[in-house]
């Protein structure tokens, strides 16, 4: 049991990455406070989960929500005593738009979950990690890396939770709490829900298109939740601040 007696938060947990990350989290002994805002899959998830054994616990909500995020932190100290492990999963897209077509609705909505949430969380992490330590991971993207994968607000945010997490690594490093960030490339997820047909740039989407075209694999989302246990466990002690893509080779 490689988190065996650690409590963790994964939030966008209900499908995709998050969801692998809470199977094999509880799998491998962890405790798990898992959020996302869709409150039928979640419910779905904690009841499978816990059919299996697992200790995991609901919440759902907005993580751009500054009141929901923090209060996903005081669930973990609430429910199970502590936190160890925080994974900043939650995301959705962009409708592909360069910043010469972007709205202000999109941009707010993108950041607010993709950038706000993680600091909402991460902040309020730190104070329950100080003297303690921790790991937080965070799941950035290839579009964190280079600027063809999507559109501006989608790429602004991700490059936002890369230095973040650098940030956030240097420091609290004395202090025990590690951050990393996972870019995920193309993986097998339904974050493609959160991008509207009829809204999506042309433009912008054939242009991203491009950059899609040169992708070397498609991963799973076990594929990242398994990075997710090594960066979460004490296997990965002095791993701090690394930001690590997992794309197949895609930004090589």
């Amino acid at each position: 049991m490689r988190l065996q007696g650690k409590v963790a938060v994964i939030t966008g947990a209900a499908s995709g990455m998050g969801l692998a990350m809470a199977k094999i989290f509880t799998a491998q002994g962890a405790s798990v406070v898992a959020a996302d805002w869709n409150g039928q899959r979640l419910n779905e998830v904690v009841a499978s989960i816990k059919a299996g054994g697992g200790a995991i616990t609901g919440v759902q909500g907005n993580i751009a929500d500054q009141a929901t995020a923090e209060g996903l932190i005081d669930a973990a100290v609430a429910t199970y005593g502590k936190l160890d492990i925080l994974c900043n999963n939650a995301g959705i897209m962009d409708y592909m738009q360069g910043v010469g077509e972007l709205d202000n609705e999109i941009w707010r909505k993108v950041l607010g979950v993709n950038l706000d949430g993680p600091m909402f969380t991460t902040r309020k992490a730190i104070q329950i990690m100080k003297g303690k330590g921790g790991s937080i991971i965070n799941t950035a993207s290839t579009a964190g890396l280079q600027g063809g994968a999507a559109g501006a607000a989608y790429t602004v945010s991700k490059h936002g939770l890369v230095g973040l997490t650098r940030n956030t690594a240097w420091m609290y490093a004395k202090q025990g709490i590690r951050c990393n960030a996972i870019c995920p490339g193309a993986t097998k997820t339904n974050i493609g829900e959160t991008m509207p047909r009829d809204r999506i740039n042309p433009v912008g989407a054939a242009r991203a298109g491009e950059y899609a075209a040169l992708v070397p694999a498609y991963l799973d989302p076990e594929d990242i939740a398994n990075l997710a246990l090594f960066l979460a466990s004490d296997e990965s002690v002095h791993i701090n601040g690394a930001i690590i893509p997992a794309d197949g080779g895609w930004t090589a």
